[in-house]
């Protein structure tokens, strides 16, 4: 008998021969809510491929992104010049993760990335962004010599245990106690912080400069009055821009809109490999890396199995390098504000239409109580059963009626939040804003599929009570 040898791993027979199982095998052996949710909101969707801010079915249909994977697709999806990156540090066969020598790319990364920050000093690297912000924490805390974090409330910062003591959303928090000692002020209350300081156990204020949840911004002059404030009580700011940083709010960083604010430690992940690897980084000032690895006996105090690893590293070199090239922080700001105006020019039409807030690619679209009776007793109905309910009735129709990818922007909010790839421009913007408006002028006559769908809505809120 002949012996062909060993058949391999070939990826795109067993796609071909199971992709189809993909809802099943989700449902069997991952998280089994997931397949269902997907399912009862008409989500459950099979994507064939990718390629910018839009993806295509197998019928051919494309659909624009305009959730980016929660931020991570900065560049897109599958941008070329990220791509061949990849390819090339995988062909050069690097002797990458030794863990005793010193390669050269996380070298040129932290270089790179601290030009555009250049009153920090240094970079730890690690593979996603909650483990920037338990980085943060843990240098925070060694550094000071203080016990308590200090954090806004409907932050989020993550959802392992340190990130999750500095979650502002119950939510995530309820069943996983105990956590580390901590407080939530609001955003913008300085008096709340000078409060907690005056304890003087506090090592640092951790803050999203605009909060995932809910598209808040914090209020002018915030950053720079707290820093004082954090600086006279020696304590640090951490500035979590996870999902705001690389240029998503029209500047490298959010912090940088408001001037003489210069955090501690910057927590920057998601966007910054394109997409392709997980990665995330940690930014800070000198003293506070050489407190923490005070002597060669603390050389691994901190460190991650796969922090600073050849794919991840090259990743980034390459998208900051593509982001200095295509003028993306440009384009974020300049698309940000034409697609802002021009759903703002919206909410004097349309009752249910509360406000559009944000900077950049990062927009938040609140819905409210409209004033007509009839809106008003379906949307009281609505609330009712479970506020959020209109934010996901407009989700739901954009992607199934015009093929648009949202998110409601948080549990319980009547937003939706707008984090699109930065490379979108006009055409982008004219396709969501007349998909927006044909969603708007079927809500407002108070008829139609999307209030049926509504009542599908209730009934699901209801029964998970």
């Amino acid at each position: 008998m002949k012996d062909d040898g060993p058949k391999g791993f070939d990826l795109a027979q067993l796609l071909a021969e199971r992709g189809a199982e993909r809802y099943e095998l989700h449902a069997k052996y991952l998280n089994h809510q997931l397949p269902r949710m997907l399912h009862t909101i008409g989500f459950d969707r099979v994507y064939e491929r990718a390629e910018g801010a839009h993806f295509w079915d197998a019928d051919g249909n494309d659909y624009l992104d305009m959730l980016a994977g929660f931020g991570v697709m900065g560049l897109g999806r599958h941008h070329p010049v990220v791509r061949k990156a990849l390819h090339d540090v995988m062909d050069a066969s690097l002797a990458d993760l030794t863990r005793f020598d010193c390669q050269p790319l996380p070298g040129l990364l932290a270089e790179k990335l601290l030009t555009h920050s250049p009153h920090l000093d240094r970079v730890f690297f690690g593979n996603s962004g909650t483990e920037a912000v338990e980085t943060a924490l843990k240098f925070a805390r060694y550094a000071t010599g203080k016990p308590r974090i200090l954090y806004c409330t409907h932050a989020f910062h993550g959802l392992t245990a340190g990130s999750l003591s500095v979650n502002g959303e119950s939510g995530f928090r309820d069943g996983f106690a105990p956590l580390l000692p901590d407080t939530a002020v609001e955003l913008g209350d300085l008096d709340a912080l000078r409060r907690e300081l005056r304890r003087g156990d506090v090592a640092a204020l951790v803050v999203e400069p605009i909060q995932g949840k809910g598209v808040h911004e914090a209020p002018p002059g915030y950053l720079r009055a707290a820093q004082e404030l954090l600086q006279r009580h020696k304590a640090l700011l951490i500035a979590d821009e996870v999902q705001t940083g690389l240029g998503r709010t029209g500047d490298f960083y959010a912090y940088q809109h408001e001037e003489g604010v210069e955090p501690d430690l910057v927590c920057v992940a998601k966007a910054l490999s394109g997409g392709y690897v997980p990665v995330g980084a940690t930014l800070g000032k000198d003293w506070i890396f050489r407190r923490v690895y005070s002597s060669m006996d603390r050389v691994l105090v901190h460190s991650a199995s796969f922090g600073s690893n050849a794919q991840a590293m090259a990743a980034g070199l390459a998208v900051l390098a593509v982001m200095e090239d295509e003028a993306t922080v440009a384009n974020a700001r300049r698309t940000g504000d034409l697609l802002r105006e021009r759903l703002a020019a919206l909410t004097g039409r349309y009752e249910l239409l509360h406000e559009i807030r944000g900077r950049g690619l990062m927009i938040g679209i609140e819905f409210g109580r409209p004033s007509s009776l009839k809106l008003r007793s379906r949307w009281t109905m609505l609330q009712a059963a479970r506020k959020g309910l209109f934010a996901q009735m407009v989700v739901v129709p954009l992607l199934q009626k015009h093929r648009i990818l949202t998110q409601v922007s948080g549990d319980h909010l009547e937003v939706i939040k707008l984090i699109p790839p930065l490379v979108i421009g006009e055409p982008e913007v004219d396709r969501f804003v007349t998909a927006f408006t044909a969603v708007m002028d079927d809500a407002h006559s108070g008829g139609g599929l999307m209030w049926d769908f509504g009542k599908t809505l209730v009934k699901q809120a209801v029964a998970g009570r």
